[in-house]
This record gives C-alpha cells, structure tokens and sequence, in this order.
C-alpha cells in the first residue's frame, strides 16, 4: 500500500555544483511538507521541474541555518508573499523549525525583502517555533522534531507518521548519535547523510567536516532495524556511478532496501 512519496528536489552537500543542495518534499493524502530548501533560488527551478506549484506548498520545515538549506527558503518565502499580495495564493504558509533558523531566517526576510512583502510575515506567513519534542501537523502526516545534538550548528530532525502508520525519520545532515535511537529505531524509512564514501573518506574528509560516509549509514540503519534507507546530501564529483557505488557500500552492513536518489526523483513511500 502506497503511504505516499517523497519529492528529492536536490541531493548534494553544500559545495555541490552538479547537483542542487538537499531539500525534498514529503507528500501523502494531498498534504505536502518542504523540508529545507537548498542555498538559493534554485530551489524554483527544482520546484517548477518536479511539477510541484509553490501555491500546493502551504508548510515548511528548515532543519538548520546552514546557507545550503536557509537560504532557498528565503526566497519560498519571497515567491508565496509575492502570491498573496497579487492574490493568487490562497490560505496561509507556514513555516517550522527551532529557535535560531528561524531567527535567521526572519533575519534575512525583514533585511532583503521588500516592505509589502513583510507585511505578510504574522499576517498569512507565520514563523512557528518548535522545541525539542514537539510536534505539529501538515494534513493527514503527524510530525514530532527532536533535536540532533549537533556540534557545529543546533539542527532539528523530525519523524513523521504517515497515513496507514508508515514511519518516515529524517536524521538531517548530521551523523546519527544514539540520542536518535528512540525515534529512528524500527522506522519504516530512514533518510540519513552520506557526505561520502568510506572509501574515499582521506580525499572528502567527512569526519573533520562531522559528517559521515555510506558506510556509516549502513551500519546504523543495520543497528536501528529500519526497512528502507535513503541516503543523500552526498559530494557530486562522480554522479552517474554515484548510486551503484553508494549503494555497495551500504549494504555491506544493511540487508534493507537502499535508496540513493538524483535529483528530481521521486521515491515512493510503501508502508
């Protein structure tokens, strides 16, 4: 049974030039939730090439105020103010997300954006802060954030309860640590990073950057006892052996279903 899907706008890690940066849609019932939104307004390209309108995006979540993932939402932001003044937007966007992206992200939008435009800000776009914990809901999916322990920069990820009670997890781009456990554990889907291959970790130096490899990602999925793994937020030096060599690797240490997506692909979510 078909739970629902997810819409992989972009892939790669933040230096990434042949790929957009990680951001995805995560559909289901009609309900869809944008999860980042890559590093500028390319994020309109991805959107216009998955045939996702901006006016079907009502909800956002940013994970962290990494350029690669705020500032595309900046300019979701621009386009659906621009909408609703113009009157061709109908209802509210709302956007999610932890004390300090959201504070930077208010930032920017109130030092860049024109003044009608921020009139919307509390008025039709609202900025809705979360803790670690706390939940809310995009139609049918039932979303809980929890807080990644990052060392470099606060990031929230989230587990997601689709329809039918598919587990959707979201690590972000930060190597799983065991305070994930209680969430990701058994989760029917698993999206972690794979910021490269093990075998090639002395030429990316994942460790040095708190990121981890393909490698990793298996044996945590492994140890976790998901279903199917999506891994992502990779380097893009070699994207057309990327998923055949990705996905060797991670199955050395994971029997499940491995998914490492391009661009624009859209994985569907099987409960």
């Amino acid at each position: 049974m078909d739970s629902g899907r997810i819409i992989m706008l972009g892939t790669g890690e933040a230096t990434a030039t042949r790929c957009y940066n990680t951001c995805f849609v995560v559909e289901a019932g009609g309900a869809r939730l944008l999860v980042d939104a890559g590093g500028g307004n390319g994020i309109l390209t991805q959107l216009e090439k998955a045939r996702v309108g901006i006016n079907d995006i009502h909800d956002m979540f940013v994970t962290h105020a990494h350029t690669d993932h705020v500032l595309g939402a900046v300019w979701v932001v621009r386009m659906i103010a621009h909408r609703i003044i113009d009157g061709l937007y109908d209802g509210i966007f709302n956007v999610y997300g932890h004390d300090k992206v959201l504070g930077v992200l208010d930032w920017i939008c109130r030092n860049t954006l024109p003044g009608p435009y921020l009139a919307c800000l509390g008025n039709t776009i609202f900025l809705h802060e979360l803790r670690d914990g706390d939940g809310f809901c995009v139609g049918n999916i039932g979303v809980e954030v929890f807080d990644v322990h990052s060392t470099k920069e606060k990031q929230f990820g989230f587990r997601a309860i689709l329809p039918g009670g598919v587990s959707l997890v979201c690590l972000g781009d930060e190597p799983y640590n065991d305070t994930e456990g209680k969430y990701a554990e058994g989760a029917d889907w698993l999206m972690a990073e794979a910021f490269c291959l093990y075998a090639d970790r002395e030429r990316f130096r994942p460790y040095a950057k708190c990121h981890s490899t393909a490698l990793d990602a298996g044996k945590s999925a492994g140890r976790l006892n998901v279903k199917n793994l999506v891994v992502y937020h990779t380097e893009d030096t070699n994207l057309l052996e990327r998923k055949a060599r990705y996905t060797e690797e991670v199955r050395r240490n994971f029997n499940g279903t491995v998914y490492v997506p391009d661009d624009l692909e859209v994985i569907d979510i099987v409960g």
